[in-house]
């Protein structure tokens, strides 16, 4: 019994020694865990993978290997160099590796495309995801906005005359434009939407023809769309020019919200509104779709990106940090995001252009129907511009239903 007693009391200082030692350990250990994987993943970073949040990639951008550590090609193994399979992987991956080809293409290098993969979940997530309920957001709104408000009908009455207001060269340029943009939006869709909304209806054959004829038409309407663009920019400008009278078209909501209808020229601040949103916005999808139809020419995002790190700009909002340089590919995916954000925006305001000048609004069609709108309507809508043109001879007034004398 004495033994035992004098050998507990032995092992008393054990006790406290020990965890003193171990927390010395753990306090020379070092911070960073990938050492003791010898610069490899660690279960953290699979984990961190797993719950979809960010891992830092810098460990394994510079984890390529070194050349200069190999043996001589007259040393035994020597032919292996100083990277491993997986040292060389990482190389071609992070563009570090010293590829050569005979193809001139600004691509032919790049054997792994990195950046891929974001790009198509936010092609297949985020981006399909908002721009389709922003779509059904802006349907909804007006279905909404036309039971509550109903049809704007011409105050006075039809008068049983009309006015010409927009030529035949005028007519053309606007349905050639608006003819070609609702192609591009609906092939555009398809493209998009097709492989989760198409092809469990039509099946996969069906799709494939009219993913085919869809592309088909989406690369040579766009001829049309960029044409009539240029035109209708030429033909209105300077009529689409802000001015006070704007102001006070906002402040009295157009006349689509209370009563009565505020004074305005040829084109009043709404429409202007939607002048200048077709011409920056369908500018922007003509520029980012000339990237896509010539792959690797225009390297707009590039040069963007590097402008706005010369003016300090380093992180955008919902974006992230802004690259210092985009791989061929890269540039490409980039054309393809922007492209369709942009013409997801500029869906919704054509639709509820449409829809103010169809259902919306009586009398409004008449304008790019026939090119002659009611009296009464012109002057309830555009008065400064009737009085213009009665007041400078121009006024071509008939009564409704005429054939005009040409």
């Amino acid at each position: 019994m004495l033994r035992w007693m004098c050998l507990l009391i032995a092992l008393i200082p054990l006790v406290f020694v020990l965890p003193q030692a171990t927390l010395a350990q753990d306090a020379e250990a070092p911070a960073d865990s990938r050492a003791e994987t010898g610069g490899a993943t660690t279960l953290e970073d699979i984990l961190r993978r797993q719950r979809g949040e960010d891992v830092d990639m810098e460990f394994r951008r510079e984890n390529i290997g070194d050349a200069e550590a190999g043996a001589a090609t007259t040393d035994q193994l020597g032919t292996l160099g100083g990277a491993s399979d997986p040292e060389l992987w990482r190389a071609l991956r992070f563009g570090e590796a010293d590829i050569t080809s005979q193809v001139r293409s600004p691509g032919a290098t790049l054997l792994v495309q990195d950046s891929g993969m974001a790009w198509l979940e936010f092609r297949e997530g985020p981006l399909s995801k908002w721009g389709g309920y922003f779509l059904l957001g802006v349907l909804g709104f007006l279905a909404l906005f036309f039971l509550l408000r109903g049809r704007i009908r011409i105050g006075a009455g039809r008068s049983g005359f009309t006015i010409v207001r927009f030529k035949f060269v005028e007519r053309f340029a606007h349905w050639l434009l608006a003819g070609s943009f609702i192609l591009l939006g609906v092939t555009g869709l398809i493209t998009l939407f097709g492989r989760k909304g198409l092809i469990p209806f039509i099946g996969h054959d069906a799709y494939s023809t009219l993913a085919t004829l869809s592309k088909w038409v989406h690369n040579n309407v766009s001829w049309a769309f960029m044409l009539a663009l240029v035109m209708v920019f030429f033909l209105w400008v300077i009529h689409n020019i802000p001015n006070r009278l704007d102001l006070v078209w906002f402040a009295k909501g157009g006349g689509i919200i209370g009563s009565g209808h505020p004074p305005a020229k040829k084109f009043n601040a709404g429409q202007k509104i939607i002048f200048w949103s077709v011409i920056i916005l369908g500018g922007s999808i003509s520029a980012s779709g000339l990237a896509l139809l010539f792959p690797f020419e225009l390297n707009m995002f590039a040069a963007t990106f590097e402008k706005m790190r010369a003016f300090g700009i380093t992180e955008l909002p919902f974006y992230g940090p802004v690259p210092e340089a985009l791989t061929p590919h890269s540039e490409m995916m980039h054309a393809q995001a922007w492209h369709a954000i942009v013409s997801f925006i500029l869906m919704g305001i054509i639709i509820a252009h449409i829809y103010i000048g169809s259902l919306g609004m009586e009398g409004a069609y008449d304008a790019m129907g026939s090119g002659e709108v009611d009296l009464n309507w012109a002057k309830e809508h555009h008065s400064l511009w009737v009085e213009e043109m009665e007041s400078s001879g121009l006024a071509e007034e008939r009564p409704t239903g005429a054939t005009p004398a040409e």
